[in-house]
This record gives structure tokens, C-alpha cells and sequence, in this order.
């Protein structure tokens, strides 16, 4: 919807939002400019040393203040109002151009064909850890996104078929464990703003904002593998062989 916006909108958008940004700090004294800096400035110092309790404390309690401040500008005020006068016009005139689609009927046997319903490995939790059976168990593709909790995803006791395993997982505080046969080669795409990665032998510490991505060396042409693509808000993830 926001594509069809001509740019010079956007423009103006742009221009009103920076006068509004520029008369705050003119007029107020700085207004809640100086506060989002020194906010700001704090979540930089207090990741550094995000390792201790101090660096938590003051990490979490100057994020909050730095939202907050960012919130509180006259110009982000005016550029949500603007995202939302856009949208509320661009689906009401959507409405009304309502493109009528005719489908064909298929035949009677199209109609019979069977299906068979599949349990997944994991539901969609908001508030729990999952972990994988103890036991042998069924592969299947696991795609699943919540927001607390632990993700961890033992290999070593199913069968992965001759194709690409997929493992999705979405999820906002927690940490992720993965643990994969040695025979079995891997993918891995994972996406975090805070957290520490550990895939094999490589680690990379406090990731801020940022993507990673390994392979191993034959996953191109392993007719057994298994690709990986998770993403975190706040957590750790190990990948490690078993």
C-alpha cells in the first residue's frame, strides 16, 4: 500500500519531520533530544560490559529510557501519525477497487484427493521452553515462533531424510540449542539485535543487530542436510555436533 505513495510525499514526510525535530531542540531547550543521547550513550557503555550485573541494571533500565525519549519527540509523533493516516487511506481506497476473481471448478477427481494431516515436532508457545524427544522419533520441518523461553532441538535421534531438513524458529528472549550429527551437513542463517552465537567452532560475541551466516564445505551437493535460519531479539544460539 505504501508503495504506491508518490516519493514526493515521502519527501515531505521527510522535510516536515526533520523542522519538527530541528524547532524541538531550538525551542525547548534541547527537549527530549539530550535525554534520548544520554540514554543512548548508556546502551552503548552498559553492553560493552553487559557481562556484569551493573552493566544489566543500567543496559535495561537506559533502554526503557531511551524508547521513551524516542517516543516523546514531536517529529516521531508526527511520522507515526503520518504511517497511520497513510495506511488507514491506502486500505480504504483499496476497498473499493475490489478485483473479483472467478476460479474454475476442478473435476470430481480433483476433488477426492487425499490429504493426511501431519502432527508438528513443536507448537507455538509464548511462555515455555521446548525440547525435542529423549527418544527416536519422526523428523518433521519445524517452523515456530514464540516469545520466552529455552528452543532446543536434539538430531541425534531421528532420521533426517534425503533432503533438506528445515529448522525455522522465530522467537524474541531465550536461547537456542541445535545439535547435529556429524554426518549430517548444515546451514545456518541467524539473525539477533542482542545475544552471543556459537556455531561449531566459531563464536561471536554480543552480536548487536546483526546477521550471521555459515555453511559447511559439501552442503551444496549433500543430498543429507539440514538448513537453519533463526532469529532472536535477546538470546543466545549453539549449533554443535553430536
Amino acid at each position: 500500500m505504501f508503495k504506491q505513495l508518490p516519493t514526493k510525499s515521502y519527501n515531505w514526510i521527510l522535510i516536515i519531520g526533520i523542522l519538527l525535530l530541528m524547532a524541538e531542540f531550538v525551542f525547548s531547550f534541547g527537549g527530549t533530544i539530550i535525554p534520548a543521547i544520554i540514554c543512548g550513550f548508556l546502551v552503548y557503555i552498559s553492553w560493552k560490559n553487559f557481562y556484569t550485573l551493573w552493566g544489566k541494571i543500567v543496559f535495561w533500565l537506559s533502554l526503557i529510557g531511551l524508547i521513551f525519549s524516542i517516543l516523546s519527540l514531536m517529529a516521531v509523533r508526527f511520522l507515526i501519525i503520518a504511517a497511520i493516516v497513510i495506511f488507514a487511506m491506502r486500505y480504504y481506497d483499496s476497498t473499493k477497487r475490489t478485483d473479483r476473481i472467478y476460479p474454475k471448478l476442478p473435476d470430481e477427481e480433483a476433488l477426492n484427493e487425499p490429504l493426511s494431516r501431519v502432527e508438528p515436532l513443536f507448537d507455538h508457545t509464548v511462555l515455555d521452553d521446548q525440547y525435542t524427544e529423549e527418544t527416536a522419533y519422526q523428523w518433521r520441518d519445524v517452523n515456530i515462533h514464540g516469545l520466552l523461553g529455552d528452543r532446543v532441538i536434539d538430531l541425534s535421534n531421528t532420521v533426517i531424510p534425503n533432503d533438506t531438513a528445515v529448522i525455522s524458529i522465530r522467537h524474541g528472549l531465550g536461547n537456542i540449542e541445535i545439535y547435529v550429527p556429524y554426518e549430517v551437513e548444515v546451514s545456518i542463517h541467524h539473525s539477533a539485535i542482542f545475544g552471543n552465537a556459537h556455531i561449531f567452532h566459531e563464536s561471536h560475541e554480543k552480536l548487536f543487530n546483526k546477521s550471521i551466516f555459515y555453511q559447511t564445505a559439501v552442503y551444496d551437493h549433500a543430498t543429507t542436510r539440514v538448513k537453519i535460519v533463526t532469529s532472536l531479539f535477546s538470546g543466545d544460539i549453539e549449533v554443535k555436533r553430536i
